[in-house]
């Protein structure tokens, strides 16, 4: 299912019994590297957990409920803040990155430089809005690492901005809060576990590839996880919010794997 098939119109949608059901199947008969090569459960195991059969149509959407949250806390369980995705030389960047988001290029918001803010909502005891100066003068970090799209394919980039851990902090955020939500200019939204949050490597970026972060790349920020499939980090992001709340997401509420680890 194509990201960039699927256009805004603020409708919700039911998912394709059929290509879910093709889905399920190739994850559960890969072999994951984060269950150790080894194979969990089985297709027909799932079934019989379930109590239901890929045949009925009621039934169905449990199935896959159940898969996804089975999926969610083993990767969380696997997940380790000391356990870093692969780094890249310059020479590895792919150029051109390529576009993409659930909306053509033409739909790519635009967020106006001068007036922007970005609010910080939930459990968070610092400062409340920042301006693009402000967050500009952070500590600065970058990272080349590879972005993995849930569609199968993969590209590598340059990307600047602060750790996100380390804003968290500085804004007073409650680090003992479960999540952190995400809600954008291009009505996308989207959450993460805290652990995610805090990982090294999680960055709150500005930048790509030595210059700011063009609109098509979510200007004036995107959330930058290399731990994480290309879904899970948000562009355009007008607030963050710290929550113990499960906050969903625009796909995750659609039915993809919420943790969604790369």
């Amino acid at each position: 299912m194509s990201e960039s098939e699927n256009k805004r119109d603020g409708s919700r949608w039911t998912l394709d019994r059929k290509s879910l059901e093709l889905d399920v199947r190739r994850e559960l008969e890969m072999p994951s590297r984060r269950l150790f090569n080894r194979r969990v459960l089985t297709l027909g195991g799932l079934t019989m957990l379930t109590g239901c059969t890929l045949k009925d149509d009621a039934s169905v959407n449990t199935f896959l409920e159940t898969v996804s949250r089975m999926n969610d806390r083993v990767q969380a369980w696997l997940f380790s803040g000391e356990r870093l995705a692969p780094t890249y030389t310059e020479a590895d960047i792919t150029r051109p990155f390529p576009f993409n988001a659930y909306y053509g290029i033409d739909d790519v918001p635009h967020v106006d430089a001068s007036t922007y803010r970005l609010v910080l909502s939930g459990r968070v005891t610092g400062k409340r809005v920042w301006t693009l100066d402000e967050l500009y003068a952070l500590p600065h970090a970058e990272q080349i690492t590879r972005h993995i799209c849930v569609e199968g394919w993969s590209a590598i980039g340059r990307w600047g901005g602060t750790p996100f851990g380390a804003f968290l902090a500085r804004a007073g955020a409650d680090t003992r809060a479960k999540y952190v939500g995400f809600k954008c200019a291009d009505d996308y939204y989207e959450s993460i576990d805290m652990p995610t949050a805090l990982h090294p490597q999680t960055l709150l970026a500005f930048d790509y590839d030595g210059h700011r972060l063009p609109p098509e790349f979510g200007f004036p920020m995107k959330l930058r996880m290399p731990t994480k499939l290309g879904y899970k980090n948000p562009k355009h992001i007008m607030e963050i919010f710290v929550t113990d709340t499960f906050p969903g997401g625009y796909w995750v509420d659609q039915g993809y794997n919420w943790f969604g680890g790369s």
